[in-house]
Protein backbone atom coordinates (compact mmCIF):
# COMPACT_ATOMS: atom_id res chain seq x y z
CA UNK A 1 0.00 0.00 0.00
CA UNK A 2 2.12 2.88 -1.20
CA UNK A 3 1.08 6.39 -0.33
CA UNK A 4 0.39 8.85 -2.98
CA UNK A 5 0.60 12.55 -2.21
CA UNK A 6 -0.09 15.46 -4.49
CA UNK A 7 2.71 17.24 -5.72
CA UNK A 8 3.47 21.24 -6.91
CA UNK A 9 3.11 24.06 -4.86
CA UNK A 10 -0.15 25.57 -4.12
CA UNK A 11 -0.86 29.80 -5.03
CA UNK A 12 -2.61 32.07 -6.39
CA UNK A 13 -2.63 30.66 -9.56
CA UNK A 14 -4.75 28.02 -8.33
CA UNK A 15 -6.96 29.78 -6.45
CA UNK A 16 -7.19 32.34 -9.26
CA UNK A 17 -8.59 29.69 -12.16
CA UNK A 18 -10.66 28.35 -9.40
CA UNK A 19 -12.68 31.74 -8.71
CA UNK A 20 -12.94 31.95 -12.62
CA UNK A 21 -14.60 28.78 -12.99
CA UNK A 22 -16.72 29.93 -10.24
CA UNK A 23 -17.78 32.77 -11.83
CA UNK A 24 -18.29 31.13 -15.02
CA UNK A 25 -20.86 28.98 -12.85
CA UNK A 26 -22.77 32.12 -11.64
CA UNK A 27 -21.47 30.97 -8.03
CA UNK A 28 -19.94 33.27 -5.40
CA UNK A 29 -17.93 30.51 -3.56
CA UNK A 30 -17.22 26.88 -2.96
CA UNK A 31 -16.30 24.51 -0.02
CA UNK A 32 -13.53 22.39 -0.39
CA UNK A 33 -13.46 19.66 2.01
CA UNK A 34 -10.59 17.38 2.93
CA UNK A 35 -12.69 14.31 1.91
CA UNK A 36 -13.41 11.77 -0.71
CA UNK A 37 -17.15 10.35 -1.67
CA UNK A 38 -16.31 7.84 1.31
CA UNK A 39 -15.41 9.95 4.35
CA UNK A 40 -12.24 8.43 4.91
CA UNK A 41 -8.88 9.07 6.94
CA UNK A 42 -6.79 7.84 4.16
CA UNK A 43 -7.46 9.60 0.42
CA UNK A 44 -6.10 9.04 -3.12
CA UNK A 45 -4.06 11.20 -4.79
CA UNK A 46 -7.31 12.63 -7.26
CA UNK A 47 -9.10 13.19 -4.28
CA UNK A 48 -6.34 15.98 -2.43
CA UNK A 49 -8.53 18.96 -3.46
CA UNK A 50 -7.85 20.55 -0.21
CA UNK A 51 -3.88 20.06 -0.70
CA UNK A 52 -4.06 20.57 -4.57
CA UNK A 53 -5.46 24.23 -4.01
CA UNK A 54 -3.97 25.49 0.07
CA UNK A 55 -1.17 23.24 0.42
CA UNK A 56 -2.18 21.86 3.29
CA UNK A 57 -1.57 17.92 3.77
CA UNK A 58 -3.21 17.16 7.41
CA UNK A 59 -5.70 14.58 7.45
CA UNK A 60 -8.47 16.95 8.68
CA UNK A 61 -9.53 20.64 7.22
CA UNK A 62 -12.16 22.27 5.15
CA UNK A 63 -11.70 25.66 2.40
CA UNK A 64 -13.67 28.05 1.70
CA UNK A 65 -12.96 30.35 -1.34
CA UNK A 66 -15.46 33.31 -1.97
CA UNK A 67 -15.19 36.07 -4.82
CA UNK A 68 -12.67 38.32 -2.61
CA UNK A 69 -11.90 36.11 0.22
CA UNK A 70 -11.15 32.63 1.45
CA UNK A 71 -10.28 30.57 4.49
CA UNK A 72 -9.21 27.25 6.04
CA UNK A 73 -10.18 25.64 8.99
CA UNK A 74 -8.25 22.79 10.72
CA UNK A 75 -8.60 21.31 14.32
CA UNK A 76 -6.25 21.85 17.08
CA UNK A 77 -3.78 19.11 15.72
CA UNK A 78 -2.95 20.87 12.69
CA UNK A 79 -2.21 24.79 13.85
CA UNK A 80 1.25 24.77 13.56
CA UNK A 81 1.75 22.40 10.21
CA UNK A 82 -1.31 25.00 8.66
CA UNK A 83 0.90 27.66 9.03
CA UNK A 84 3.72 25.99 7.83
CA UNK A 85 2.30 24.93 4.96
CA UNK A 86 -0.70 27.55 3.53
CA UNK A 87 0.33 30.99 2.35
CA UNK A 88 -1.19 33.68 4.98
CA UNK A 89 -1.86 36.28 2.11
CA UNK A 90 -4.37 33.95 0.00
CA UNK A 91 -6.14 31.97 3.23
CA UNK A 92 -7.60 33.33 6.60
CA UNK A 93 -6.27 30.83 8.99
CA UNK A 94 -9.01 29.24 11.60
CA UNK A 95 -9.76 27.09 13.92
CA UNK A 96 -12.69 24.70 13.36
CA UNK A 97 -14.35 24.61 16.47
CA UNK A 98 -13.35 28.27 17.74
CA UNK A 99 -13.83 30.21 14.57
CA UNK A 100 -15.76 27.39 12.71
CA UNK A 101 -17.28 27.53 8.88
CA UNK A 102 -20.89 28.43 10.02
CA UNK A 103 -19.73 31.32 11.44
CA UNK A 104 -17.97 32.77 8.67
CA UNK A 105 -20.13 31.78 6.32
CA UNK A 106 -22.38 34.00 8.23
CA UNK A 107 -20.05 37.10 8.30
CA UNK A 108 -18.99 37.29 4.72
CA UNK A 109 -21.67 35.85 2.59
CA UNK A 110 -23.80 38.40 1.34
CA UNK A 111 -27.95 38.17 0.27
CA UNK A 112 -28.50 36.52 -3.09
CA UNK A 113 -24.88 34.67 -3.02
CA UNK A 114 -24.91 31.30 -4.44
CA UNK A 115 -22.51 28.88 -2.74
CA UNK A 116 -21.51 25.84 -4.23
CA UNK A 117 -20.56 22.63 -2.91
CA UNK A 118 -19.94 19.12 -3.97
CA UNK A 119 -22.70 16.83 -2.59
CA UNK A 120 -20.58 13.75 -3.09
CA UNK A 121 -17.91 15.58 -0.55
CA UNK A 122 -20.91 15.98 2.39
CA UNK A 123 -22.76 13.97 4.63
CA UNK A 124 -26.47 15.09 4.90
CA UNK A 125 -25.41 16.65 8.42
CA UNK A 126 -22.70 18.81 6.84
CA UNK A 127 -24.88 19.69 4.16
CA UNK A 128 -27.40 20.73 6.49
CA UNK A 129 -24.84 22.95 8.24
CA UNK A 130 -24.07 24.53 5.17
CA UNK A 131 -27.48 25.23 4.23
CA UNK A 132 -28.59 26.75 7.34
CA UNK A 133 -25.44 29.36 7.19
CA UNK A 134 -26.49 29.99 3.96
CA UNK A 135 -29.97 30.92 4.76
CA UNK A 136 -28.67 32.72 8.04
CA UNK A 137 -26.90 35.22 5.59
CA UNK A 138 -29.69 35.06 3.17
CA UNK A 139 -27.94 33.02 0.69
CA UNK A 140 -28.19 29.69 -1.80
CA UNK A 141 -26.60 26.51 -1.30
CA UNK A 142 -26.16 25.05 -4.44
CA UNK A 143 -25.17 21.36 -5.12
CA UNK A 144 -22.75 21.54 -8.47
CA UNK A 145 -23.04 18.58 -10.94
CA UNK A 146 -19.52 18.76 -11.12
CA UNK A 147 -16.66 19.78 -9.01
CA UNK A 148 -14.96 23.22 -9.95
CA UNK A 149 -11.61 22.17 -8.31
CA UNK A 150 -11.55 19.15 -10.77
CA UNK A 151 -12.34 21.45 -13.42
CA UNK A 152 -9.53 23.38 -13.18
CA UNK A 153 -6.73 20.83 -11.95
CA UNK A 154 -5.71 19.86 -15.13
CA UNK A 155 -2.58 17.55 -13.99
CA UNK A 156 -4.97 15.69 -11.57
CA UNK A 157 -4.04 12.25 -11.05
CA UNK A 158 -6.40 9.54 -12.68
CA UNK A 159 -8.87 7.75 -9.95
CA UNK A 160 -6.76 4.72 -8.26
CA UNK A 161 -7.24 1.39 -9.85
CA UNK A 162 -5.59 -1.29 -8.34
CA UNK A 163 -7.24 -4.87 -8.21
CA UNK A 164 -9.55 -6.02 -5.27
CA UNK A 165 -8.32 -9.35 -3.98
CA UNK A 166 -9.77 -12.26 -2.34
CA UNK A 167 -9.08 -12.56 1.37
CA UNK A 168 -8.84 -16.38 2.54
CA UNK A 169 -10.87 -17.76 4.75
CA UNK A 170 -8.05 -19.01 6.61
CA UNK A 171 -7.73 -15.03 7.58
CA UNK A 172 -11.21 -14.10 7.24
CA UNK A 173 -13.00 -16.95 9.74
CA UNK A 174 -16.25 -16.42 8.24
CA UNK A 175 -17.30 -17.03 4.88
CA UNK A 176 -19.08 -13.79 3.23
CA UNK A 177 -22.03 -16.23 2.81
CA UNK A 178 -22.34 -16.46 6.44
CA UNK A 179 -21.88 -12.78 6.92
CA UNK A 180 -24.41 -11.62 4.17
CA UNK A 181 -26.86 -14.21 5.62
CA UNK A 182 -26.49 -12.95 9.88
CA UNK A 183 -26.74 -9.56 8.46
CA UNK A 184 -29.97 -10.09 6.51
CA UNK A 185 -31.04 -11.22 9.36
CA UNK A 186 -29.95 -7.90 11.21
CA UNK A 187 -31.75 -5.88 8.54
CA UNK A 188 -35.41 -7.73 8.88
CA UNK A 189 -34.90 -7.19 12.99
CA UNK A 190 -34.57 -3.31 12.02
CA UNK A 191 -37.30 -3.37 9.69
CA UNK A 192 -35.25 -2.85 6.84
CA UNK A 193 -35.67 -3.72 3.24
CA UNK A 194 -31.92 -2.83 2.62
CA UNK A 195 -28.60 -0.93 3.08
CA UNK A 196 -26.61 1.31 1.07
CA UNK A 197 -22.57 0.26 2.31
CA UNK A 198 -20.68 3.33 1.76
CA UNK A 199 -17.79 2.67 3.55
CA UNK A 200 -14.94 0.83 1.62
CA UNK A 201 -14.01 -0.86 4.61
CA UNK A 202 -18.28 -2.53 5.37
CA UNK A 203 -17.80 -4.20 2.07
CA UNK A 204 -14.60 -5.68 2.20
CA UNK A 205 -15.26 -6.96 5.49
CA UNK A 206 -18.58 -7.96 4.49
CA UNK A 207 -17.84 -9.62 0.81
CA UNK A 208 -13.92 -10.99 2.55
CA UNK A 209 -11.99 -8.70 -0.11
CA UNK A 210 -9.51 -6.22 0.36
CA UNK A 211 -7.48 -3.77 -2.16
CA UNK A 212 -5.02 -1.58 -2.42
CA UNK A 213 -6.21 1.88 -3.76
CA UNK A 214 -5.53 4.19 -0.79
CA UNK A 215 -2.05 4.00 1.23
CA UNK A 216 -2.21 2.56 4.88
CA UNK A 217 -5.45 0.59 4.78
CA UNK A 218 -6.20 -2.28 1.99
CA UNK A 219 -9.32 -1.13 0.85
CA UNK A 220 -11.07 -1.21 -2.83
CA UNK A 221 -12.70 1.83 -2.94
CA UNK A 222 -16.40 1.40 -3.67
CA UNK A 223 -19.94 1.06 -3.15
CA UNK A 224 -22.28 -1.40 -2.15
CA UNK A 225 -25.76 -2.39 -1.77
CA UNK A 226 -27.13 -5.16 0.58
CA UNK A 227 -30.66 -6.21 0.20
CA UNK A 228 -33.30 -7.61 3.18
CA UNK A 229 -32.35 -11.07 1.25
CA UNK A 230 -28.67 -10.90 1.71
CA UNK A 231 -27.78 -10.48 -1.82
CA UNK A 232 -25.36 -7.51 -2.62
CA UNK A 233 -24.73 -5.49 -5.93
CA UNK A 234 -20.99 -4.38 -5.69
CA UNK A 235 -20.67 -1.51 -7.80
CA UNK A 236 -16.98 -1.64 -8.98
CA UNK A 237 -14.64 -0.96 -11.41
CA UNK A 238 -14.53 -4.08 -13.99
CA UNK A 239 -10.45 -2.89 -14.27
CA UNK A 240 -10.50 -3.88 -10.44
CA UNK A 241 -12.16 -7.67 -10.82
CA UNK A 242 -10.53 -10.57 -11.46
CA UNK A 243 -11.63 -14.43 -12.86
CA UNK A 244 -10.18 -15.36 -9.19
CA UNK A 245 -12.77 -12.19 -7.84
CA UNK A 246 -15.70 -13.80 -9.54
CA UNK A 247 -15.11 -17.13 -8.19
CA UNK A 248 -14.09 -16.03 -4.58
CA UNK A 249 -17.88 -14.13 -4.40
CA UNK A 250 -19.35 -16.49 -5.42
CA UNK A 251 -23.51 -16.68 -5.66
CA UNK A 252 -25.46 -13.39 -4.19
CA UNK A 253 -22.81 -10.81 -4.87
CA UNK A 254 -23.89 -9.23 -8.24
CA UNK A 255 -20.95 -7.19 -9.82
CA UNK A 256 -21.85 -3.74 -11.61
CA UNK A 257 -20.44 -0.89 -13.13
CA UNK A 258 -20.36 2.12 -10.78
CA UNK A 259 -22.01 4.68 -13.49
CA UNK A 260 -25.10 2.19 -12.80
CA UNK A 261 -24.64 2.98 -9.02
CA UNK A 262 -27.49 5.98 -9.04
CA UNK A 263 -29.56 4.61 -11.00
CA UNK A 264 -30.16 1.40 -8.72
CA UNK A 265 -30.17 3.53 -5.75
CA UNK A 266 -33.34 5.19 -7.82
CA UNK A 267 -34.98 1.50 -7.74
CA UNK A 268 -34.77 1.20 -4.32
CA UNK A 269 -38.11 0.16 -2.41
CA UNK A 270 -38.86 0.38 1.17
CA UNK A 271 -36.60 1.30 4.42
CA UNK A 272 -33.12 1.49 3.69
CA UNK A 273 -30.42 1.80 6.08
CA UNK A 274 -27.52 4.78 5.63
CA UNK A 275 -24.69 5.30 7.22
CA UNK A 276 -24.69 9.18 8.73
CA UNK A 277 -21.31 9.03 9.46
CA UNK A 278 -19.92 8.69 5.53
CA UNK A 279 -23.01 8.35 3.37
CA UNK A 280 -22.60 11.14 0.53
CA UNK A 281 -25.70 13.95 0.59
CA UNK A 282 -25.66 12.57 -3.19
CA UNK A 283 -26.42 9.18 -1.99
CA UNK A 284 -29.23 10.24 0.83
CA UNK A 285 -30.82 12.65 -2.24
CA UNK A 286 -30.93 10.03 -4.98
CA UNK A 287 -32.98 7.36 -2.39
CA UNK A 288 -35.19 10.62 -1.25
CA UNK A 289 -36.25 11.70 -4.66
CA UNK A 290 -36.77 7.98 -5.22
CA UNK A 291 -39.64 8.07 -2.63
CA UNK A 292 -37.37 5.61 -0.77
CA UNK A 293 -37.58 6.04 3.21
CA UNK A 294 -34.17 7.21 4.97
CA UNK A 295 -32.87 5.80 7.71
CA UNK A 296 -29.70 7.29 8.65
CA UNK A 297 -28.58 5.30 11.27
CA UNK A 298 -25.24 3.06 11.85
CA UNK A 299 -23.80 0.87 8.75
CA UNK A 300 -25.02 -2.71 9.78
CA UNK A 301 -21.94 -4.42 9.36
CA UNK A 302 -20.22 -2.01 11.84
CA UNK A 303 -20.48 -4.11 15.09
CA UNK A 304 -20.11 -7.15 13.51
CA UNK A 305 -16.70 -5.94 12.21
CA UNK A 306 -15.67 -4.58 15.46
CA UNK A 307 -16.45 -8.21 17.08
CA UNK A 308 -13.42 -10.04 15.81
CA UNK A 309 -14.52 -13.71 15.76
CA UNK A 310 -11.95 -16.54 17.06
CA UNK A 311 -10.03 -16.96 13.84
CA UNK A 312 -9.50 -13.23 13.70
CA UNK A 313 -8.25 -12.91 17.27
CA UNK A 314 -5.60 -15.73 16.40
CA UNK A 315 -4.54 -13.97 13.54
CA UNK A 316 -4.10 -10.75 15.64
CA UNK A 317 -1.69 -12.85 18.05
CA UNK A 318 0.64 -14.55 15.28
CA UNK A 319 0.67 -10.90 13.80
CA UNK A 320 1.52 -9.02 17.30
CA UNK A 321 4.13 -11.58 17.72
CA UNK A 322 5.55 -11.29 14.33
CA UNK A 323 5.84 -7.04 14.45
CA UNK A 324 6.88 -7.64 18.35
CA UNK A 325 10.09 -9.73 16.86
CA UNK A 326 10.43 -6.49 14.34
CA UNK A 327 10.16 -4.28 17.05
CA UNK A 328 12.64 -5.57 19.61
CA UNK A 329 15.29 -6.22 16.82
CA UNK A 330 14.78 -2.58 16.35
CA UNK A 331 14.90 -1.38 19.51
CA UNK A 332 18.31 -3.60 20.05
CA UNK A 333 19.85 -2.00 17.19
CA UNK A 334 18.61 1.12 18.43
CA UNK A 335 20.73 0.70 21.43
CA UNK A 336 23.89 0.15 19.84
CA UNK A 337 23.82 3.59 17.16
CA UNK A 338 25.15 7.22 17.84
CA UNK A 339 23.87 9.95 15.99
CA UNK A 340 21.18 8.21 14.41
CA UNK A 341 18.45 10.43 13.01
CA UNK A 342 14.36 10.29 12.90
CA UNK A 343 14.22 9.33 9.47
CA UNK A 344 16.93 6.40 9.48
CA UNK A 345 15.08 4.88 12.21
CA UNK A 346 11.88 4.73 10.79
CA UNK A 347 13.11 3.43 7.50
CA UNK A 348 14.96 0.38 9.39
CA UNK A 349 11.82 -0.54 11.66
CA UNK A 350 9.97 -0.66 8.53
CA UNK A 351 13.06 -2.46 6.41
CA UNK A 352 12.73 -4.93 9.73
CA UNK A 353 8.96 -5.37 9.71
CA UNK A 354 9.08 -6.03 5.92
CA UNK A 355 10.75 -8.94 6.40
CA UNK A 356 8.16 -10.44 8.16
CA UNK A 357 5.64 -13.41 6.78
CA UNK A 358 1.86 -11.56 5.68
CA UNK A 359 3.56 -7.97 5.72
CA UNK A 360 1.59 -6.01 3.46
CA UNK A 361 2.75 -2.54 4.29
CA UNK A 362 2.19 0.48 7.29
CA UNK A 363 -1.03 1.07 8.84
CA UNK A 364 -0.08 4.28 9.06
CA UNK A 365 2.34 7.05 8.25
CA UNK A 366 5.14 6.46 11.11
CA UNK A 367 5.42 8.67 14.18
CA UNK A 368 9.05 9.33 14.96
CA UNK A 369 9.67 12.24 17.04
CA UNK A 370 12.91 13.03 19.08
CA UNK A 371 13.15 15.47 22.15
CA UNK A 372 10.58 18.49 21.14
CA UNK A 373 9.09 16.74 18.18
CA UNK A 374 7.57 14.10 20.45
CA UNK A 375 5.12 16.60 22.14
CA UNK A 376 4.07 16.73 18.66
CA UNK A 377 0.62 14.16 18.88
CA UNK A 378 0.08 14.23 15.23
CA UNK A 379 4.08 14.87 14.39
CA UNK A 380 5.48 13.45 10.92
CA UNK A 381 9.05 13.58 10.30
CA UNK A 382 10.05 15.31 7.52
CA UNK A 383 13.75 16.58 5.70
CA UNK A 384 12.83 20.20 7.10
CA UNK A 385 11.70 18.81 10.34
CA UNK A 386 14.34 15.79 10.94
CA UNK A 387 15.87 16.05 14.28
CA UNK A 388 18.75 13.64 15.78
CA UNK A 389 18.31 11.35 18.73
CA UNK A 390 20.74 13.35 21.24
CA UNK A 391 21.11 11.78 24.97
CA UNK A 392 19.47 13.12 27.64
CA UNK A 393 16.33 13.12 25.12
CA UNK A 394 13.25 10.88 25.05
CA UNK A 395 12.33 9.55 21.34
CA UNK A 396 8.64 8.94 20.94
CA UNK A 397 8.08 5.99 18.31
CA UNK A 398 4.47 5.10 17.21
CA UNK A 399 4.11 2.80 14.58
CA UNK A 400 2.57 -0.31 13.18
CA UNK A 401 1.93 -2.46 10.10
CA UNK A 402 -0.91 -4.22 7.90
CA UNK A 403 -0.60 -8.00 8.04
CA UNK A 404 -2.74 -10.63 6.07
CA UNK A 405 -4.27 -11.90 9.46
CA UNK A 406 -3.83 -8.37 10.91
CA UNK A 407 -3.15 -5.04 12.05
CA UNK A 408 -0.59 -3.60 14.62
CA UNK A 409 -0.20 -0.03 16.21
CA UNK A 410 2.22 0.13 18.94
CA UNK A 411 3.70 3.53 20.75
CA UNK A 412 7.15 3.15 22.98
CA UNK A 413 8.56 6.01 24.44
CA UNK A 414 12.52 5.46 24.57
CA UNK A 415 15.05 7.31 26.92
CA UNK A 416 18.34 8.12 24.61
CA UNK A 417 20.97 7.27 27.39
CA UNK A 418 19.94 9.00 30.88
CA UNK A 419 16.40 10.81 31.08
CA UNK A 420 15.62 13.50 33.59
CA UNK A 421 13.88 12.83 37.09
CA UNK A 422 11.18 14.63 35.73
CA UNK A 423 11.09 12.59 32.40
CA UNK A 424 10.52 9.52 34.52
CA UNK A 425 8.43 10.62 37.12
CA UNK A 426 5.93 11.71 34.40
CA UNK A 427 6.45 8.40 32.55
CA UNK A 428 6.08 6.24 35.33
CA UNK A 429 2.63 8.28 35.59
CA UNK A 430 1.47 7.49 31.96
CA UNK A 431 2.60 4.12 32.74
CA UNK A 432 0.23 3.84 35.76
CA UNK A 433 -2.45 4.72 33.92
CA UNK A 434 -1.37 1.87 31.05
CA UNK A 435 -1.89 -0.46 33.56
CA UNK A 436 -4.70 0.74 34.86
CA UNK A 437 -6.63 -0.20 31.61
CA UNK A 438 -4.57 -3.35 31.07
CA UNK A 439 -5.94 -4.59 34.50
CA UNK A 440 -9.37 -3.19 34.15
CA UNK A 441 -12.41 -5.98 34.96
CA UNK A 442 -15.53 -4.56 34.31
CA UNK A 443 -19.72 -5.41 34.14
CA UNK A 444 -21.09 -5.68 30.00
CA UNK A 445 -22.36 -3.35 29.12
CA UNK A 446 -19.30 -0.80 30.05
CA UNK A 447 -18.50 2.02 27.50
CA UNK A 448 -14.56 3.02 26.71
CA UNK A 449 -16.04 6.12 27.92
CA UNK A 450 -16.41 4.89 31.53
CA UNK A 451 -12.82 3.37 31.92
CA UNK A 452 -11.11 6.45 30.51
CA UNK A 453 -10.36 8.18 33.58
CA UNK A 454 -8.57 5.10 34.96
CA UNK A 455 -5.98 5.73 32.49
CA UNK A 456 -5.90 9.65 33.23
CA UNK A 457 -5.82 9.31 37.65
CA UNK A 458 -2.83 9.21 38.25
CA UNK A 459 -1.71 12.04 36.03
CA UNK A 460 -4.82 14.39 37.06
CA UNK A 461 -3.45 14.20 41.07
CA UNK A 462 -0.58 15.49 39.91
CA UNK A 463 -1.94 18.23 37.69
CA UNK A 464 -1.43 17.03 34.40
CA UNK A 465 -3.34 15.54 31.51
CA UNK A 466 -3.51 14.82 27.76
CA UNK A 467 -5.65 16.40 24.90
CA UNK A 468 -6.33 12.70 23.01
CA UNK A 469 -8.32 9.85 23.70
CA UNK A 470 -7.07 7.08 25.14
CA UNK A 471 -8.23 4.29 22.85
CA UNK A 472 -9.32 3.65 19.52
CA UNK A 473 -10.97 0.86 17.56
CA UNK A 474 -8.82 -1.14 15.16
CA UNK A 475 -9.27 -3.67 12.45
CA UNK A 476 -8.58 -7.33 11.05
CA UNK A 477 -6.40 -6.41 8.49
CA UNK A 478 -8.12 -3.44 7.51
CA UNK A 479 -8.21 0.64 9.02
CA UNK A 480 -5.92 0.69 12.38
CA UNK A 481 -9.10 3.38 13.31
CA UNK A 482 -11.84 1.20 13.37
CA UNK A 483 -15.32 2.15 15.26
CA UNK A 484 -17.98 2.05 16.90
CA UNK A 485 -15.57 1.52 20.09
CA UNK A 486 -13.46 3.66 21.56
CA UNK A 487 -11.53 4.66 25.18
CA UNK A 488 -12.27 8.40 25.40
CA UNK A 489 -13.44 11.30 28.05
CA UNK A 490 -16.19 12.55 24.74
CA UNK A 491 -19.27 11.20 23.88
CA UNK A 492 -17.56 9.08 21.13
CA UNK A 493 -16.61 6.69 23.83
CA UNK A 494 -20.22 5.88 24.41
CA UNK A 495 -20.28 2.66 22.98
CA UNK A 496 -20.52 -0.84 24.92
CA UNK A 497 -17.10 -2.39 24.65
CA UNK A 498 -17.71 -6.38 23.60
CA UNK A 499 -15.64 -9.73 23.48
CA UNK A 500 -13.88 -9.61 20.43
CA UNK A 501 -13.49 -5.54 20.03
CA UNK A 502 -10.08 -4.91 19.71
CA UNK A 503 -9.03 -1.53 20.91
CA UNK A 504 -5.45 0.66 22.22
CA UNK A 505 -4.77 1.68 25.19
CA UNK A 506 -2.57 4.28 24.81
CA UNK A 507 -2.71 7.26 27.67
CA UNK A 508 0.51 9.95 27.16
CA UNK A 509 2.17 13.35 28.65
CA UNK A 510 3.42 16.09 26.14
CA UNK A 511 5.53 18.79 27.30
CA UNK A 512 5.69 21.63 24.63
CA UNK A 513 8.89 21.96 23.47
CA UNK A 514 10.40 19.57 25.44
CA UNK A 515 9.62 15.88 24.45
CA UNK A 516 6.49 13.69 24.57
CA UNK A 517 5.81 10.76 26.52
CA UNK A 518 3.01 7.45 24.71
CA UNK A 519 2.74 4.05 25.71
CA UNK A 520 0.36 2.16 23.32
CA UNK A 521 -0.43 -1.53 22.92
CA UNK A 522 -3.47 -3.12 21.30
CA UNK A 523 -5.54 -5.36 24.20
CA UNK A 524 -8.60 -7.38 22.89
CA UNK A 525 -11.91 -7.57 25.09
CA UNK A 526 -12.65 -10.81 26.40
CA UNK A 527 -14.81 -12.41 28.48
CA UNK A 528 -13.66 -13.07 32.31
CA UNK A 529 -14.93 -15.64 35.20
CA UNK A 530 -17.44 -14.33 37.28
CA UNK A 531 -16.50 -14.26 41.24
CA UNK A 532 -18.30 -16.51 43.29
CA UNK A 533 -21.63 -14.59 44.29
CA UNK A 534 -20.98 -12.32 41.43
CA UNK A 535 -24.10 -11.56 39.21
CA UNK A 536 -23.24 -9.90 36.32
CA UNK A 537 -20.88 -11.14 33.25
CA UNK A 538 -17.32 -9.23 33.34
CA UNK A 539 -14.95 -8.41 30.77
CA UNK A 540 -11.34 -7.87 30.87
CA UNK A 541 -8.68 -7.15 28.23
CA UNK A 542 -5.84 -9.15 26.58
CA UNK A 543 -2.82 -7.10 25.71
CA UNK A 544 -2.17 -8.64 22.36
CA UNK A 545 1.40 -5.84 21.48
CA UNK A 546 4.28 -7.61 22.91
CA UNK A 547 7.13 -5.50 23.01
CA UNK A 548 9.40 -4.46 26.17
CA UNK A 549 8.31 -0.71 28.17
CA UNK A 550 11.88 1.16 28.72
CA UNK A 551 12.75 0.19 32.01
CA UNK A 552 15.00 3.37 32.18
CA UNK A 553 12.19 5.44 32.38
CA UNK A 554 10.10 3.22 35.17
CA UNK A 555 10.27 5.09 38.73
CA UNK A 556 9.48 2.12 40.39
CA UNK A 557 8.76 4.00 43.80
CA UNK A 558 5.62 5.36 42.10
CA UNK A 559 4.35 1.78 41.31
CA UNK A 560 2.08 -0.02 43.82
CA UNK A 561 3.20 -3.87 44.37
CA UNK A 562 0.29 -4.90 41.58
CA UNK A 563 1.84 -2.55 39.12
CA UNK A 564 4.74 -3.78 39.86
CA UNK A 565 3.53 -7.64 39.36
CA UNK A 566 1.67 -6.81 36.22
CA UNK A 567 4.80 -5.08 34.61
CA UNK A 568 7.31 -8.12 35.89
CA UNK A 569 4.96 -10.47 34.35
CA UNK A 570 4.13 -8.88 31.42
CA UNK A 571 7.59 -8.37 30.34
CA UNK A 572 8.27 -12.30 31.15
CA UNK A 573 5.50 -12.40 28.51
CA UNK A 574 7.44 -10.89 26.31
CA UNK A 575 10.26 -12.92 26.56
CA UNK A 576 8.65 -15.91 26.34
CA UNK A 577 6.59 -14.87 22.87
CA UNK A 578 9.29 -13.21 21.32
CA UNK A 579 13.08 -14.62 22.17
CA UNK A 580 12.42 -17.36 19.89
CA UNK A 581 12.06 -15.59 17.55
CA UNK A 582 15.06 -13.41 17.66
CA UNK A 583 18.87 -13.60 16.71
CA UNK A 584 21.13 -14.27 19.91
CA UNK A 585 22.28 -10.55 19.74
CA UNK A 586 19.45 -9.39 20.17
CA UNK A 587 18.21 -12.50 22.51
CA UNK A 588 20.81 -10.25 25.11
CA UNK A 589 19.58 -7.40 24.86
CA UNK A 590 15.71 -8.81 24.89
CA UNK A 591 17.03 -10.79 28.17
CA UNK A 592 18.07 -7.18 30.39
CA UNK A 593 15.18 -5.24 28.99
CA UNK A 594 12.75 -7.84 30.21
CA UNK A 595 14.17 -8.51 33.66
CA UNK A 596 11.86 -8.02 36.45
CA UNK A 597 12.15 -4.63 38.20
CA UNK A 598 13.52 -5.91 41.60
CA UNK A 599 17.02 -6.55 39.49
CA UNK A 600 17.81 -2.89 39.44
Amino acid sequence: MSEERVQGPAGADRIGALRDELTRRDLAGFVVPRADEHQGEYVPASAQRLAWLTGFTGSAGMATVLRSRAAIFVDGRYTIQVAQEVDGTLFEIRHMVDQPLTRWLDETLRTGDRLGYDPWLHTADQTQALKAACERAGAELVACDTNPVDAVWTDRPAPPCRPALPHPLVFAGRTSAEKRLALSDTLRAERLDGAVLTDPASLAWLLNVRGDDVAYVPLPLSFAIIHGDGSVDWFLDPAKSSPALVEHLGGGVTLRHPDHFLAALGQMKGRVRVDKTTAPMAVVQALTVAGVAVDQGADPCTQAKACKNPVELAGARAAHRRDGAAMVRFLAWLERQDGLDELTAADQLYALRAEGQHFRGLSFPTIAGAGPNGAIVHYRSSERTNRKLLPGQLFLLDSGAQYLDGTTDVTRTLAIRTPSAEMRRRFTLVLKGHIAIARAVFPEGTTGSQLDVLARRALWENGLDYDHGTGHGVGSYLSVHEGPQRISKLGTGAVPLRAGMIVSNEPGYYKAGAYGIRIEALVAVEERPLPQGGERPLLGFETLTLVPIDRKLVETGLLDAAERAWLDAYHARVWDDIAPLVDETTKAWLRTATAPLDKD
